[in-house]
């Protein structure tokens, strides 16, 4: 499997092969950051949602897996300066696409079910089943709701500069 192109499980049973698109650094760790890794895998062993894969040496997330629940094993086990801080949250939220069975019509909450900060919320409507919204504020970035998304509706998005609070 070459750099360029990513193949999850979930994709390759429903026959896409889509690009990766950008990379999804661990929490703490930047693209910057990630010059200094050496591709010991350390990190990978430490995960315990095993989320975390080597990509041409360097860690990047899998969310089709399961979720980062943020306990900074990774960066304990690091014998390098790839990560700085232990946030609680990454630098994107999550997107509910057009794609989502509730918005087609078929009722599923599985994403509200999975998310750890109650960050999807649905809103009842009238004639079908109720309508997920995200609360960005809530939203970590975690990756909860993408690993049990059935249609894989749910995608990331980078925070926008005037939401962000220090």
């Amino acid at each position: 499997m070459g750099e360029g192109i990513y193949i999850s499980r979930r994709n390759f049973l429903r026959g896409r092969y889509e690009g990766r698109g950008q990379r999804v650094c661990p929490p703490g760790a930047t693209a910057a950051s990630l010059e200094a890794c050496t591709g010991c895998g350390r990190c990978v062993d430490a995960c315990p949602t095993h989320i975390i894969q080597l990509i041409a040496d360097r860690p990047a997330l899998d969310f089709s897996v399961a979720e980062c629940t943020f306990c900074g094993q990774c960066a304990e086990l690091c014998p390098e300066p790839v990560f700085t801080g232990r946030p609680q949250h990454f630098p994107h939220v999550a997107m509910i696409g057009e794609s989502c069975l509730a918005r087609n019509h078929t009722d599923c909450q599985a994403c509200r079910d999975a998310c750890p900060t109650e960050a999807i919320r649905f809103r009842p409507r009238a004639g079908g089943p109720f309508l997920p919204e995200l609360r960005e504020e809530a939203c970590t970035g975690c990756g909860a709701c993408l690993a049990v998304c059935p249609v894989a509706a749910i995608g990331l998005r980078e925070v926008r500069g005037e939401s962000v609070h220090v």
